[in-house]
């Protein structure tokens, strides 16, 4: 008996000595910076943004000038037809020609007449869809606008594959439209 005493103290108190060894802290509450504490660390010299190269100009006369960075592909082009009908064709219509029912009211204009097609530089395109125009909203820089309206909806790179779309693609796809309705039909 004179034994069993000091065991059974010394099994019980075992799981208590194990439990304060170093292994068994939580490793949640290890010493960290959680990502909302402390100052951000700044970003490295040359690092490149996440969401792309960033927009250059302040206003859509200085677009004017650029070139699309997104090669012309197929790839591209579809990107660039999904989002021209997710975010153009309500104004300018499924096909470019300014054939919606808003149309009228608002006086968007055709995306396949030959003054877009012909006239206007990849980079004016870029620019209105950027900064938006009188009546159309600003999609990538609502506050460089005096009225602050539009919205952040298309990043960079969608917005130059919406380029690609209007000038290599748009008009393509509007010839198509009356053969593809007729066959449907």
């Amino acid at each position: 008996m004179r034994f069993v005493a000091p065991l059974l103290a010394a099994a019980l108190l075992a799981p208590t000595m194990a439990y304060a060894w170093p292994w068994s802290q939580d490793m949640m509450n290890q010493p960290s910076i959680k990502p909302q504490e402390g100052l951000m660390a700044p970003f490295p010299k040359r690092s490149v943004p996440i969401q792309g190269k960033s927009t250059t100009v302040a206003n859509r006369d200085e677009a004017k000038d650029l070139t699309s960075p997104i090669p012309v592909s197929e790839e591209s082009l579809k990107k660039g037809k999904t989002l021209f009908r997710i975010y153009c064709a309500a104004c300018h219509g499924m096909t470019g020609k300014a054939d919606s029912p808003i149309t009228p009211k608002i006086g968007a204009i055709s995306l396949v007449d030959d003054y877009v097609q012909k006239n206007l530089t990849e980079g004016w395109i870029y620019g209105t869809i950027t900064f938006g125009s009188a009546i159309m909203p600003a999609y990538g820089k609502p506050t460089a606008r005096e009225d602050g309206r539009g919205s952040n909806d298309l990043s960079v790179e969608e917005r130059w594959h919406v380029v690609n779309y209007v000038r290599n693609q748009l008009v393509k796809d509007a010839q198509a439209e009356p053969a593809t309705a007729a066959s449907a039909k």
